[in-house]
């Protein structure tokens, strides 16, 4: 579906949901974000005891999230 509107402008408050992706190698998979072009929005960090997660925006403006499983997590 193409978009309705404006694209979000960069620091815009999230007004939507943000779909969250699980992966088995968060930093094969940021890799190939950023080398698809999209860019950074939330650095990978450690939900303690749990997982890894981090935020990206893609080449439309959208948020979207990686989580990668990890009870080492620290």
């Amino acid at each position: 579906m193409e978009r309705q509107g404006e694209p979000p402008k960069i620091g815009q408050g999230v007004n939507a949901f943000v779909c969250t992706i699980g992966v088995e190698d968060y930093d094969a998979t940021e890799a190939k974000i950023l080398e698809l072009g999209g860019t950074l929005a939330k650095p990978k960090t450690a939900l303690t005891g749990m997982a890894w997660q981090g935020y990206y925006i893609d080449t439309e403006g959208n948020i979207i999230g990686i989580h990668q499983p990890d009870e080492n997590a620290k």
